[in-house]
């Protein structure tokens, strides 16, 4: 397996306090067919790993748990395969992590190749978003 191509459990965001602090945090970015929530989180949740991440498909356009294990587990690959440019890019500032979900908003389940693609639109854009210079007002 090629380096950097792992997706180890310490990588995974599984406090309910970090989650409920990514929907209160109210940063989010659309992609089709995601919305990813992000939020800066003391370093002290996992060691050595600069971005947490987790993912959610909605009980309520996916009624059988089948259907949304198997948009899980492509959620994660496209993650997985993704994630080495992802890092690439990312510079961790002031000992600060970064909480990441990805929500399934499509209503329909879409092959891997879509997911894939649309996953490594979506981390590009929030790496251009995350990067952008603030604008003092």
């Amino acid at each position: 397996m090629a380096e950097g191509q792992t997706f180890k459990k310490e990588e995974r965001l599984k406090s309910r306090k970090v989650i409920g602090q990514l929907f209160r945090s109210k940063q989010s970015l659309g992609h089709y067919p995601f919305r990813l929530l992000w939020d800066n989180i003391p370093s002290t949740h996992a060691l050595g790993n600069p971005v947490l991440f987790t993912q959610s498909v909605p009980k309520k356009k996916f009624k059988h748990a089948v259907d949304r294990n198997l948009i899980r587990r492509r959620i994660r690959e496209a993650y997985r395969l993704n994630k080495a440019t992802f890092y690439a890019n990312f510079s961790g500032e002031n000992d600060e992590q970064i909480a990441i979900m990805v929500i399934y908003i499509a209503t329909e389940t879409l092959p891997f190749s879509s997911i894939s693609n649309a996953m490594e639109k979506m981390l590009h854009r929030f790496h251009k978003i995350r990067n952008k210079p603030i604008k003092e007002v």
